[in-house]
């Protein structure tokens, strides 16, 4: 019998990577001229909302894979596939982020379950790490482009709530709050009341979206290594590349949203699927009765299979997981989900049992 494993929504089979056994591993030289022209950076999406579970495509994206080359860290490769350093780390666990061995295929999580909010201008989801702005479409649809982001640390953490951007600037001046000045006194380190606009230290970078939240903006960073980190004052910082491409498709006005949700459910071709995240913050104590809730809440109740749930909820990759009751019984019995205490497959295994029905990128 041959085993199927499903996962983000990608029905996958064992297979022999010829390719991957006789192609040569070179160094890449990463370079800023290739992450700022990189292709993955603000790609449309089309999706629609809803509880009707045979019309909601609340998923968007697909599961890539990437054979690691010899220099490679999940620094330079997340920020070229548009992804942040937290969602690398979480769907490859046990691979090391600094030095990935040379042939080890990683998995790229570029397929996202929508957040539950009003889909219509900028909604950030805290614990992912990630925004996502909202355009109307077609009928009954919107069209989504979706950014990494770095947040506030825990001691100075990004705040939930709604907002508006009410101010567009390139090239800002960062004033300095008292309470960060404070800070940079008690380290020892610079503490000036401004730093201008197009200084390379300034951490704005050269966008900035000003917010009605007072002292809160999205803009873009001096530090672009930060972005799927903690590391922030709590704004939100776009990688450079990122920001001006979102920056002049915001209008002054548009509505947004700070929302804290780990377990995000949707739906995509009448299946159901389950993303959860590390609750960064630690604000939903029950991860599970989470999910739950929210299945539920849509009337998904009957077609999910409650054991695909605790895997999920217990692995928290980030990535979407197709937790639908299969009328398959050997499917669903062969599936295994890595636990985060497990290793990722190594080397050998990936060129044995590559996923074949995913898309590959294996530059």
């Amino acid at each position: 019998m041959r085993s199927t494993m499903r996962w983000g929504g990608v029905a996958v089979a064992a297979v022999v990577a010829v390719g991957l056994l006789t192609r040569s591993a070179t160094a890449r030289q990463w370079t800023e001229e290739m992450f700022l022209d990189k292709p993955s950076a603000g790609r449309p999406f089309i999706a629609a909302a809803g509880g009707d579970l045979a019309h909601a495509h609340s998923v968007i994206g697909a599961v890539r894979f990437y054979q690691a080359q010899p220099k490679d860290t999940f620094l330079d490769i997340a920020r070229y596939y548009g992804l942040g350093y937290n969602e690398l780390e979480e769907a490859n666990p046990g691979v090391d982020p600094w030095v990935p061995a040379a042939g080890r295929l990683i998995q790229l999580p570029t397929e996202w379950v929508l957040p539950e909010a009003e889909h219509n201008g900028v909604v950030v989801n805290i614990p992912e790490m990630r925004l996502y702005y909202f355009r109307p479409s077609a009928a009954g649809t919107v069209t989504v482009t979706t950014y990494p982001v770095g947040l506030g640390r825990d001691d100075w953490r990004t705040p939930q709530g709604k907002f508006k951007i009410t101010q567009k600037d390139v090239n800002p001046t960062w004033v300095l709050p008292e309470s960060i000045k404070a800070e940079h006194r008690r380290d020892g380190k610079p503490a000036p009341d401004f730093i201008a606009g197009g200084d390379p230290d300034n951490p704005l970078g050269r966008h900035r979206l000003r917010l009605s939240l007072p002292l809160y903006g999205i803009h873009g960073t001096d530090i672009p290594w930060g972005v799927g980190m903690q590391v922030s004052h709590g704004c939100v910082r776009l990688y450079p590349e990122d920001i001006e491409r979102l920056f002049p498709t915001v209008p002054i006005g548009t509505p947004g949203q700070f929302v804290y949700q780990p377990v995000k459910v949707g739906a995509r071709g009448g299946r159901v699927y389950l993303e959860v995240h590390k609750d960064i913050y630690d604000q939903v104590p029950g991860m599970y009765r989470e999910a739950v809730r929210q299945i539920d809440q849509r009337g998904w109740g009957e077609v999910v299979d409650r054991a695909r749930v605790e895997r999920a909820v217990l692995e928290q990759s980030g990535v979407p997981i197709d937790i639908t009751r299969d009328a398959d019984v050997d499917e669903v019995q062969d599936e295994t989900l890595r636990s985060r205490t497990q290793r990722a497959p190594g080397p050998a295994t990936a060129s044995t049992r590559q996923p074949a029905a995913v898309r590959r990128t294996t530059e």
